[in-house]
């Protein structure tokens, strides 16, 4: 069925319709909604949620740009609105961090992508949210801060300290990758 006819039944609540949809993207919006959330049933949680909010809010969406992009931003929100929730959760100091690029000798790097995954939803959840936002969703530091009710430092800083882990984590693996091959094993 093609989209328009089943987005027209949607917005009439028609379950079967309802069920395609979800069938047709919840594979993609759940790999979304892993980057943003820490363990597979966060993720799941909220794919849930954000189709419920999908299917509630189905009539505001007025074929201005993507069906997929309206969707995709509805996860994303739905999982920062996950971590705003949280109230244990403490920003880090607002100061000044150079965006120096943090670099890795990238001919030498043997990090399998689900590894580099598992790395980035290990984040305290303030950098992951920070890090993915910017470096895989394109935000800016503004919409960023704007989102997350912090300021543009705060939201430098943590993609900096987010990198920073990232590489620690990644060079680690690559020296126990070597030593394991000079070890033999």
């Amino acid at each position: 069925m093609e989209l328009e006819k089943l987005l027209k039944k949607c917005k009439k609540g028609d379950r079967k319709a309802q069920q395609s949809l979800y069938n047709l993207y919840k594979d993609r919006l759940f790999a979304l909604s892993m980057k943003y959330c820490k363990n597979r049933d966060e993720a799941q949680d909220n794919l849930q949620d954000s189709f419920v909010t999908i299917f509630t809010k189905i009539d505001s969406f007025k074929n201005a740009g993507s069906f997929e992009g309206w969707m995709k931003r509805i996860v994303i929100n739905k999982a920062i609105d996950r971590y705003k929730r949280k109230p244990y959760l403490e920003s880090i100091d607002d100061h000044q961090i150079k965006e120096d690029d943090i670099t890795i000798d990238e001919d030498n790097i043997t990090v399998p992508l689900q590894t580099l995954l598992t790395f980035v939803q290990e984040l305290p959840d303030r950098y992951r949210l920070v890090f993915n936002l910017y470096q895989l969703d394109n935000y800016t530091h503004k919409e960023i801060a704007a989102s997350l009710n912090i300021s543009q430092g705060t939201s430098k800083s943590n993609l900096h300290r987010a990198k920073m882990i990232l590489k620690e984590r990644i060079i680690a693996l690559m020296a126990a990758q070597k030593n394991s091959i000079v070890n033999g094993n």
